[in-house]
C-alpha cells in the first residue's frame, strides 16, 4: 500500500490486515496501535525534558507525588506507591537514587518506629518546582494539535476505558 495523505503507520497495518485477513475484524488494532505508539513517542519526548535536570520518569514522578502531597510534602513509601505512577521496585530504587542525591531524606516516624516517612528536601523541592514548568510546556506542546474540547474529549474516552479494565482510584 501506498502512503495516502493524512494516514500513519497504523492505517498501513490495518489495510495490510484488511487484505490478508478480511474475515478478522481488527479494529481494535486502530485504538491500541496507535495508544502504543503514541506512549513510546511521548515517553521519549518526556525523557528529553527530565534529562535536563537529571532525572529520569520514575525520579520525576516521586519528586511531583511528594511535591503535590500537602506540606511538609512528606508520604510513606507504600503512599508514594498509591498516590505516583511509579511501581513498588522503582519507589526504593527512585528513593535510594533520590536519597543519595539529597532530594529526598527517609526517617522513622515518631510515633511508630516501623513507620517511614519520605520527605523533600530544600533541594528536592527547588529541583522539582524548577522542572515541573518546563514538563507541564512540553506537554502542552506534545498535545498542541489537539484544541481544549478534544483534549476533554480524549481524557474522557481515555479515562472510561481506563475504569472500565480496573484503573480505579
Amino acid at each position: 500500500m501506498e502512503p495516502t495523505e493524512g494516514a500513519d503507520h497504523v492505517d498501513l497495518v490495518l489495510d495490510q490486515w484488511a487484505r490478508r485477513r478480511p474475515d478478522l475484524d481488527v479494529s481494535p488494532m486502530a485504538v491500541i496501535g496507535r495508544l502504543k505508539r503514541l506512549s513510546r513517542v511521548i515517553d521519549a519526548e518526556l525523557r528529553k525534558v527530565f534529562a535536563e535536570f537529571g532525572l529520569d520518569p520514575a525520579s520525576f514522578d516521586v519528586l511531583a507525588t511528594l511535591r503535590r502531597s500537602d506540606p511538609p510534602h512528606r508520604l510513606t513509601p507504600a503512599q508514594l506507591m498509591q498516590s505516583s505512577m511509579v511501581t513498588s521496585g522503582a519507589v526504593s530504587q527512585r528513593l535510594d537514587r533520590l536519597g543519595t542525591a539529597g532530594l529526598v531524606t527517609r526517617t522513622r516516624s515518631e510515633e511508630d518506629a516501623r513507620v517511614v516517612h519520605v520527605a523533600l528536601t530544600p533541594a528536592g523541592l527547588a529541583l522539582i518546582d524548577q522542572a515541573l514548568p518546563a514538563h507541564v510546556a512540553n506537554e502542552h506542546r506534545l498535545l498542541a494539535a489537539l484544541d481544549p474540547a478534544a483534549r476533554t474529549e480524549v481524557a474522557s474516552t481515555l479515562r472510561t476505558l481506563l475504569l472500565s479494565l480496573g484503573d480505579a482510584t
